[in-house]
């Protein structure tokens, strides 16, 4: 069983902030996408589909700070920007991995449970 020490669940514990990064939904996919190969901006952005110009700019600019995606400018006419995963992005992808191997496997599981709270709650 994990033990987690109080402090993890205080607001400003730093491990919750972390956390928080990178267990959003688009950190996940950017990495996850990155994995292939190094990407543009734009390529990711067509690849994550419904994702928004900020929400995107955000989340990488969040994963470049705490060192798991490098950002490197081409200098091409124009300039391009490109982004790839670091080592230390990429120990994150078994976990992520995991994850979704969970998701698919319990997803009948969640929709079941989804439909009957769904149910119990039209008769309320």
């Amino acid at each position: 069983m994990l033990i987690l020490h109080p402090q993890c669940f205080s607001a400003d514990c730093p491990s919750r902030a972390l956390f928080d990064q990178i267990a959003d939904k688009w950190s996940m996919m950017v990495l996850v996408a990155l994995d292939d190969e190094p990407q543009r901006f734009n390529a990711l952005r067509r690849r994550l589909e419904g994702v928004t110009q900020k929400a995107l700019t955000q989340c990488l600019r969040r994963l470049e700070r705490n060192g798991l995606v490098l950002r490197q400018v081409i200098s091409f006419s124009p300039v391009a920007v490109q982004y790839e995963i670091t080592q230390l992005g990429r120990t994150l992808l078994q976990p992520f991995r995991a994850l979704h191997l969970w998701t698919l496997d319990k997803l009948p599981e969640v929709e079941a449970a989804r439909l009957q709270f769904d149910q119990a709650a039209e008769v309320k």
